[in-house]
C-alpha cells in the first residue's frame, strides 16, 4: 500500500505526464494528417489509402497482448520514454528520405508500420501510468485531461500544423513530428519515483501464464468484457468513414490540401467539449453519458454523408468528436477503477487487441465501400447508420450493471 507521504510526489508528476502526452499527441496529429496527405499525393486509390490506415494500426492486433505483459513487468515511465524516442528516430529517417526525393508508397507503409508498433507501447504505457501518477481518486479528472490533450493534439493543432506545413514542403511536418516525440520523451524525466506495477509477476513464470492471469480476471468481469465489445464495434464502424476523411474533404467537399487540416480541426473543438464529460457526470449517470455520446457520434456521421456543405460537415465532424471523446472518458475510468494495477497492462493489452484490432478491418472495408459506392460520402452514411445500431444494441447490454457502470466485483483490490 502506498503511504500518505508518497501521494504529493505522485500527484506532482501529473503535469509532466499531461505535458508529455500533449506533445506526443500533437506529434501524432501532425503525422496522422501528413501520412494520408503524402499517400494521396502518390495515389488517389481509396483502397490504398484505407490500407495505409490499416497498416498503421495493425500492430495493435499483433502486439497488444505482448505489450501488456511487458508493461506489467517494467517501469512504465521508462517504457513510454523509449517508445517515444523510437518514434522520433523512424519519423526523422522518413523526413530525410523525403528531402532527398527517394520516397515510394511502400516505404511510407513501412514507416507507418514501425511507428504503429512503437505506438502500441507508448499509448498503452501512458494509459496505465494514469492511476499510478494521478491516484485512483482523481481518475475522472485525469482521464478528462488526457482526452483533452489527445483531442487538441490529434484533432486540432496537429491537423492544422500537418496540412499547412505539408503544403510548404512534404518533409516539413515529419521533421516537426520527430522533434515532438523526442521532446515528449524528455518531459517524462520530471515524473519522480518508480512506476513499476504494484504486483509484479514472477519473471520465472512463462509468459502464457501471465496472459492466463489476465484472461482469468477478464472472464470474471462481465462489465469490462461488454464494454470491450462495444468499444471494438465502435472502432470498426467509425473507422469505416474516418480513414476516408481525406478523400471526403478533397474530392466530395472539393477543399484544398491546406484546408484539410482546417476541416479536421473542427473535431478538435468538439473533442474539447467532449473532454468535459467529468463535469457532465455530476448531473448524469455514466451509462447515460456513454449511450448519449454513441448516439451523437452516429447521427453526426450520418449527417456528414447527406450534406455537401463544408461548413455543416465541419460542424457535424465536431459533434462526432464530442460524442466519441465523452464515450472514451467514461470507458477509460470504468476500466481504471475495475482492473487491479498489477493486471492493468495485460487487461489493456487484451482490450487493445480487440478494439484496435477491429480498426484495420474497418479501414479496409471503408476503402472498399468508397470504391464500390463511388464516393466517401456514401461510406459516411453507412458508418453513421452502423454506429447508431451499436448504440441501440448497447442499451440492453449495459442495463444490468446500474447507472454508474461500476459493479462491486470491479472495485480496486
Amino acid at each position: 500500500m502506498r503511504t500518505a507521504t508518497e501521494r504529493p510526489v505522485r500527484r506532482a508528476g501529473m503535469p509532466y505526464l499531461i505535458s508529455a502526452i500533449s506533445v506526443s499527441n500533437l506529434a501524432d496529429g501532425i503525422g496522422k494528417t501528413a501520412f494520408p496527405l503524402l499517400a494521396a499525393s502518390m495515389t488517389r486509390d481509396p483502397v490504398v489509402i484505407g490500407a495505409l490506415s490499416a497498416v498503421a494500426v495493425l500492430p495493435w492486433l499483433l502486439f497488444s497482448i505482448a505489450t501488456g505483459v511487458l508493461l506489467d513487468r517494467v517501469d512504465r515511465r521508462r517504457a513510454l520514454a523509449l517508445a517515444n524516442l523510437a518514434r522520433a528516430v523512424v519519423i526523422g529517417a522518413l523526413a530525410v528520405v523525403l528531402v532527398v526525393g527517394a520516397q515510394t508508397i511502400w516505404l511510407v507503409f513501412v514507416a507507418a508500420l514501425l511507428v504503429g508498433t512503437a505506438e502500441t507501447v507508448a499509448d498503452s504505457a501512458g494509459n496505465v501510468l494514469i492511476p499510478s501518477v494521478a491516484g485512483r481518486e482523481r481518475l475522472d479528472r485525469a482521464n478528462g485531461q488526457v482526452q483533452a490533450a489527445e483531442v487538441v493534439g490529434q484533432s486540432f493543432l496537429g491537423p492544422l500544423a500537418g496540412s499547412l506545413t505539408f503544403a510548404v514542403f512534404a518533409a516539413f511536418p515529419f521533421v516537426l513530428n520527430s522533434i515532438g516525440f523526442a521532446l515528449a520523451a524528455a518531459l517524462l524525466v520530471g515524473i519522480a519515483g518508480s512506476h513499476r506495477p504494484a504486483r509484479v509477476p514472477d519473471p520465472r513464470r512463462a509468459e502464457h501464464g501471465d496472459v492466463r492471469d489476465g484472461l482469468s480476471w477478464l472472464r470474471g468481469s462481465p462489465l469490462i468484457v461488454r464494454l470491450m465489445a462495444i468499444a471494438a464495434a465502435l472502432g470498426l464502424t467509425s473507422e469505416l468513414a474516418a480513414n476516408q476523411l481525406v478523400l471526403y474533404v478533397l474530392d466530395d467537399l472539393r477543399l484544398s490540401e491546406s484546408m484539410f487540416g482546417v476541416f479536421a480541426a473542427a473535431s478538435g473543438v468538439g473533442g474539447l467539449v467532449g473532454a468535459g464529460a467529468p463535469k457532465l457526470l455530476r448531473v448524469m449517470s455514466r451509462r447515460a453519458v456513454l449511450l448519449g455520446g454513441m448516439g451523437v457520434a452516429g447521427a453526426s456521421f450520418l449527417g456528414m454523408g447527406l450534406t455537401g456543405s463544408p461548413v455543416l460537415a465541419a460542424v457535424l465532424f465536431g459533434a462526432f468528436a464530442v460524442g466519441i471523446v465523452a464515450v472514451n472518458v467514461v470507458i477509460a475510468t470504468a476500466r481504471h477503477i475495475a482492473v487491479p494495477d498489477g493486471l492493468l497492462g495485460r487487461v489493456l493489452g487484451m482490450w487493445r487487441t480487440a478494439v484496435w484490432g477491429a480498426i484495420p478491418a474497418g479501414a479496409l472495408l471503408g476503402g472498399v465501400t468508397t470504391r464500390l459506392f463511388g464516393s466517401a460520402s456514401a461510406t459516411f452514411l453507412l458508418s453513421g447508420s452502423l454506429l447508431l445500431a451499436v448504440c441501440v444494441v448497447a442499451v440492453p447490454t449495459l442495463r444490468r450493471f446500474g447507472r454508474d457502470l461500476v459493479p462491486d466485483a470491479g472495485r480496486p483490490r
